[in-house]
């Protein structure tokens, strides 16, 4: 073959080359899962969620279990009438509140004369009464009007809202004995979070080491171990974890965990099992146990870090279903113990006046669903991203 047939470039420069970089395993694996926006806004949920719980509570004014009476059951949206050079708001209670123009509750305002038969209560600001009249629903000569009441103060009649504001003093509103409600469900996610990862690690940790030795070790030994997961499994966790905390007749944290990290491990032992049933035939354990490592060292060394893809989809896929059994637990009655707030306990304390008031159950709710789907997502993400099959994506 002759020269001819070929044309020499000379010296390469750096222009002319063009090399991919090269990239771990994990590196390609963050690479496709910052391509799913799903996952990245489920990650972004997550750490907010995290420093809405970690530091959330040292930036407000109130403790989870400070209670202020006279501000009770006020809602995040203050339906404000004008009052002279001030503003009032009445509350589904009866209670009337001064609140500033910018939506701070200053202060309740004494009753003074209570008529329950034409349903016209009298308070006293400043030393003028302030007449709140609520006949206009039940006495013939005052119905059909298009409002409920009037707020009567130095002759001046207010019968519709001068205008709506945040609450500025309970951003969430405050619950049936005047706690407030950001500050509750800022504590609710500290330990709803925390007895999810706890939980969690701890599942991971024996889930992972049974079924790692059930996997490798096989025959007999396999058996036995994987009967016992059966026989743990045909009784729906949730009840298990129920009876074990009615056995400890004293709720609290701790006792949530161990319930929780008692029987929850079986999915992941049974994942593990079946990654270790199809690793431990390759070439690399057949070369290590054919050099005499220890099974320790195998299990530990080769079979546990090749399988970590799918235990790390499974470990963000527990995460959720305990963050749902501890609202459950405690929504039931059986999670922790008052004063303390978790998101279940939020829940069931706004059953009592769901009708009425109604953002007592919104939040707790919206923070459990908002966490759930935030890990739900980071585990689908992550799902694709570990997926060997998928690496040419």
């Amino acid at each position: 073959m002759s020269d001819s047939r070929f044309e020499f470039v000379g010296e390469i420069s750096e222009d002319l080359e063009s090399v991919r970089p090269s990239l771990t395993y994990w590196a390609d694996a963050w690479r496709r899962l910052k391509k799913n926006k799903l996952s990245m806004m489920g990650i972004a949920i997550i750490i907010f969620t995290i420093l809405f719980g970690v530091v959330g509570p040292f930036l407000t004014p109130y403790s989870y279990s400070d209670q202020i009476n006279d501000f009770r059951n006020t809602p995040p949206r203050l339906e404000l009438y004008a009052a002279g050079d001030t503003y009032l708001y009445l509350t589904n209670d009866y209670i009337l509140l001064e609140v500033s123009e910018n939506g701070n509750i200053q202060r309740r305002l004494e009753r003074i004369e209570k008529d329950i038969f034409n349903k016209i209560y009298v308070y006293e600001m400043d030393g003028e009464a302030v007449t709140v009249d609520f006949s206009y629903n039940t006495l013939p000569t005052k119905q059909g009007y298009d409002y409920d009441f009037t707020i009567e103060y130095m002759g001046q009649v207010e019968n519709q809202p001068a205008f709506t504001k945040w609450n500025k003093s309970f951003p969430f509103g405050s619950d049936g004995l005047g706690r407030d409600l950001l500050t509750r469900v800022m504590y609710g996610a500290r330990i709803s979070l925390f007895v999810a990862f706890v939980a969690t690690l701890v599942n991971l940790f024996i889930g992972v080491i049974y079924g790692s030795i059930a996997g490798f070790e096989g025959g007999r030994v396999d058996n036995i171990m994987m009967r016992i997961v059966d026989i743990i499994n045909s009784i729906p966790l949730v009840l298990y974890v129920i009876l074990l905390m009615v056995w400890f007749r004293n709720n609290g944290l701790w006792n949530i965990i161990i319930a929780l990290s008692s029987v929850y491990w079986v999915s992941m032992a049974r994942l593990v099992r079946g990654q270790m049933l199809a690793l431990k035939e390759q070439e690399f354990v057949l070369a290590a146990i054919t050099l005499g490592v220890p099974k320790r060292k195998i299990i530990f060394r080769h079979l546990i870090p090749n399988a970590m893809g799918p235990i790390i989809v499974a470990m963000a896929m527990m995460i959720p279903s305990a963050v749902f059994t501890e609202a459950f637990l405690s929504f039931i009655g059986l999670g922790v113990s008052a004063p303390m707030a978790s998101w279940g306990v939020l829940a069931n304390n706004a059953l009592s006046g769901l009708t009425t008031y109604p953002y007592q159950l919104f939040f707790p709710a919206l923070a459990i669903a908002f966490t759930m789907l935030a890990f739900n997502f980071l585990g689908d993400g992550l799902r694709d991203a570990l997926d060997p099959r998928l690496r040419k994506g």
